[in-house]
């Protein structure tokens, strides 16, 4: 049997306003709580993410002058046993470009430095590198290799595989048909973004 009091709001057509009324303040609760809980994923603010990059950009940033390098690459052991510094073959295999002032300037063995460590025919010959020196560091960063011609004609020097028509930066099988590359010279004049060297 139906309770008198519902019975009640039927008949006066109260009950269903009643119960959306309801449901209605549950919902709303609900969403109360939802915005009140902290995300777990909330994406940082747009102040944070500017700041993350501007400092990842000042990091990565290199202002390094690119410099104009000129002597022959020798190594370094033969090189101090000319000035009468004896050295063990710790040293025997490193490089060092030897400048017209008689500067040794250790090369980087890198992606472009690499070469003068495998190539005799770049070392102990004329040469003009571009390259870049950070401070407080002694070592030559190589970025460009030119040498000289039997008429003394600049050349920029790099390797060269003829069935895929790309430049490599030593010696080593080609990276796309893995056929041997071949030393390769072209005239060609220094950058323009060089930084030349003082005139002493």
């Amino acid at each position: 049997m139906t309770p008198a009091f519902p019975r009640l709001l039927k008949s006066n057509g109260l009950f269903r306003p009643l119960v959306v009324l309801l449901l209605l303040s549950v919902a709303l609760t609900l969403i109360g709580i939802s915005r009140s809980a902290p995300s777990a994923y909330e994406e940082p603010s747009k102040t944070s993410e500017s700041t993350a990059t501007s400092k990842h950009v000042a990091k990565d940033k290199d202002d390094t002058a690119k410099e104009l390098f000129s002597g022959k690459v020798v190594f370094v052991q033969d090189a101090l046993k000319r000035r009468g510094v004896k050295a063990y073959d710790e040293f025997k295999s490193q490089v060092a470009l030897e400048t017209d002032d008689g500067e040794l300037i250790p090369i980087v063995p890198d992606w472009r430095g690499r070469a003068f460590y495998q190539d005799e025919r770049l070392r102990d010959r004329r040469v003009e590198l571009v390259g870049t020196r950070k401070k407080a560091a002694p070592y030559l960063q190589v970025l460009m290799i030119f040498v000289f011609d039997d008429a003394g004609t600049r050349q920029y020097m790099d390797y060269w595989c003829d069935i895929c028509s790309i430049p490599m930066y030593e010696i080593k099988p080609c990276d796309c048909c893995q056929a041997e590359n071949r030393f390769r010279t072209q005239p060609q004049e220094l950058p323009s973004f060089v930084k030349k060297p003082t005139q002493k």
